[in-house]
């Protein structure tokens, strides 16, 4: 069978370039992780991936904003080559920091704003600073609700840690946040540990709708603030030990829907 090969793509300020490298080796693909002036300097090294993954950390510092001077990069640069990955079938996961940066080219949430609302800066959605006003850093529970999105499996509950600073989602207009609910672009909402829904800190950023990841509407682009690929060992889980050795890590399972996309 042939590799799935995925591209890991950092720059300065990336700091879970590792963790997703790993991540996506444990779930059987073939990674390379790539710093970003690599890919400037030869942009059809994209044609050789079926997967690309934006890790978290805080990209060139978070200046401006988080993750908008490596959103402008790839726009301004890598914009055609991006639409041909996508128009190609392919895969993209942003995770965290990279979540910030799918929304701010705009590949997140994709063509849904064509005929909707924008805001001053021609964005539909954006991540914006935590209502609490500071870092948060804990574990949450989601549901992972989008059956069009090839990272998930059929709706479920999975528990994974989040750390941002800037992870709350909002919309230009309340037109956005119909628009995304009615064309199954939720892919993961915070709830509590009973499934109800949750206010702060099991929202542990005031995202409207409880939202912490979309996808784009082919389902093939996931951006999620949580970060799974925290979770893909058992030990990873805070009660690791109270658990069945046999219970698959949370984190895991959207890798290898990834990688098996390819192989199915």
């Amino acid at each position: 069978m042939a590799d799935v090969n995925v591209l890991v793509l950092r720059t300065a300020g990336t700091n879970c370039d590792r963790e997703t490298i790993y991540a996506f080796a444990s779930a059987g693909g073939k990674v390379q992780a790539l710093h970003i002036n690599r890919v400037l300097g030869n942009p059809k090294l994209l044609q050789d991936f079926q997967i690309l993954a934006l890790p978290g950390g805080f990209s060139y510092g978070d200046d401006i904003a988080a993750g908008k001077i490596l959103a402008n990069q790839l726009l301004h640069h890598l914009a055609d080559q991006l639409h041909e990955f996508v128009e190609a079938g392919k895969l993209i996961i942003g995770i965290c920091n990279g979540f910030q940066v799918l929304v701010k080219t705009g590949l997140l949430p994709g063509n849904l704003g064509q005929d909707l609302p924008v805001g001053g800066n021609g964005q539909i959605v954006t991540l914006t600073n935590n209502d609490s006003d500071k870092f948060e850093d804990r574990w949450v529970h989601l549901a992972a609700c989008s059956k069009k999105c090839v990272f998930l499996q059929e709706p479920q509950r999975i528990y994974l840690p989040i750390a941002h600073g800037e992870g709350k989602f909002v919309v230009s207009d309340p037109a956005v946040l119909e628009a995304l609910q009615k064309s199954d672009q939720v892919a993961f909402r915070y709830i509590n540990p009973d499934g109800s829904e949750p206010s702060y800190p099991d929202n542990p950023n005031g995202s409207i709708d409880h939202i912490a990841g979309i996808t784009d509407p082919t389902g093939r682009i996931l951006g999620l603030m949580p970060h799974p690929e925290r979770h893909t060992h058992r030990t990873h889980h805070p009660r690791w030990t109270r658990l069945p050795a046999e219970r698959q890590p949370d984190g895991l399972a959207i890798f290898a829907n990834a990688v098996g996309y390819f192989k199915a």
